[in-house]
Parts: structure tokens; sequence; C-alpha cells
């Protein structure tokens, strides 16, 4: 069900409205394991040692060459114990995806949140914005984990990232393209579509970054400050609204 914008609402109910969404069909661990507890702790923690252990092991052998034995001998449980909690590798494989999944859109979520309502200075804030995005969601363990997995598992098993597609980009995406509307509807930026100016600032901010990680390294620090201003620099180059004086 599309989400119809009212711009009288502020920015962090708006974010809350398509996290609401998100966190239906797929609740973070520190939720589902906060609930679990309360019923059986030892189950909860078990579950939690073999999606660690799980994790581990998909990104170093990928789905096809990961086996049931060598994640229980991970997580120190029997092979018995995860077919009792994962009938199968591939549905402990998308609950890997989706824990891993829930994490990083948490933080995405609450830098988006932490957008200023009424920005003093749309450049500072926005360059802000994408250092926070890429320092805290993107390219730390959880990012890296689940951009390694999308590249090189997602061509051969597209089936098993359905749920991260839908839960995870498209959502983002959304909330993104909800703080675009609003900076619109305020006259600082000049958007037609707010969607496609979501997908390019996100492509934007990891332009200058994208050779540093296909060979598996981090950005360092000034490295992602210096692609959130270049980024940040055309971004308003194409949506920034021109001062009175014709400049």
């Amino acid at each position: 069900m599309p989400i119809v914008l009212d711009m009288t609402v502020k920015i962090d109910t708006i974010v809350q409205i398509v996290n609401a969404d998100y966190l239906d069909p797929m609740k973070s661990r520190s939720t589902a394991a906060s609930q679990a507890k309360t019923v059986r702790p030892a189950q909860c923690l078990k579950r939690i040692s073999i999606l660690d252990a799980a994790a581990e092991v998909f990104c170093r052998e990928g789905f096809s060459g990961a086996s049931i034995d060598e994640i229980a001998e991970e997580a120190c449980v029997s092979r018995q114990t995860i077919y009792n909690h994962y009938r199968e590798k591939e549905a402990l494989f998308i609950a890997v995806i989706a824990d891993v999944s829930g994490r990083a859109n948490t933080a995405l979520f609450s830098a988006l949140a932490a957008f200023p309502d009424r920005p003093e200075n749309l450049r500072e804030d926005l360059i802000a914005f994408a250092v926070d995005i890429n320092n805290n969601c993107l390219y730390n363990q959880d990012g890296k984990f689940l951009r390694k997995l999308v590249q090189s598992e997602g061509p051969r098993y597209p089936h098993l990232f359905e749920a991260w597609r839908e839960h995870g980009p498209c959502r983002i995406g959304k909330a993104l393209g909800a703080i675009f509307a609003r900076l619109h509807h305020q006259g600082l930026l000049n958007i037609p579509d707010c969607d496609l100016a979501a997908r390019q600032f996100s492509a934007l901010i990891n332009a200058d970054l994208q050779m540093t990680t296909l060979f598996g390294q981090t950005p360092t620090e000034a490295e992602i400050r210096g692609s959130a201003e270049q980024a940040v620099d055309m971004f308003l180059r194409g949506y920034g609204v021109r001062a009175e004086a014709g400049l």
C-alpha cells in the first residue's frame, strides 16, 4: 500500500510510518531476542549463536560452499539443533539475511530519523547524513556482509534475497524520498521526482568508494568524508534552489 505524504507531518513521523511497515515482516534480532528470552532464554541464545556462526560461514564459503556441519561446529551446537530451528540450509540463509538486514536497517532508519526537520545549513546537514550512513550502515560489518553476499550469491540465488529487496532498499528508498519531499515542500530543494532523487543520492555518496570496496577494503574516514562532500555538491547542483541574485 503506497504511503501518502502529508507535508504537515514531521519527518520523524514519516520515517516511523515506513519503519513500522518494515518491522512487521522482518523484526530485528534485538526485538525478537528480548521477546524470546521471556519464554526460552536457552533457545534464544542458541538461535543467536547459530545465526552468528552461519553468517560467518556463508560469508566465507558462500551459500553453495557452506555446510550445516561447519556451521554447527562454529556455533558449538549439534547438526540436529540447527535443523530443529531451521528445516534446511536455504531457510537458515534467509534467516541470516533477515537478521543482518534488520540490524543494518535499524541503523539506517536511525540516521534518517535524526535528519533535522528544518535544516539551517542544508549542505552540511546532507554531508553529515551521508557520512553517518556510510560509516554506521554501509561500511560496518553488517553492511560489508550484505554487500558481499548480494554480489556473490544474488545472481545465482535471486529468490533468497526477495525479502531483503522488499523490506530493505525499497523501504529505505521510500523514507529517503520522504525527506527529499519535505525539503522540496520547504523550498530548500527543487525535486520533480523524489523517489528518483533518493536513488541518485544513494548512488552518489558511494560512487567514489566502489573501487575501494571492490577489493574488500574499508574506506577511510577521509575518503568517506570526501565522497560525501563531492556527492552532496553534485546533488545540490542538480536539485538545489538558486539564489534570488541569479547565482
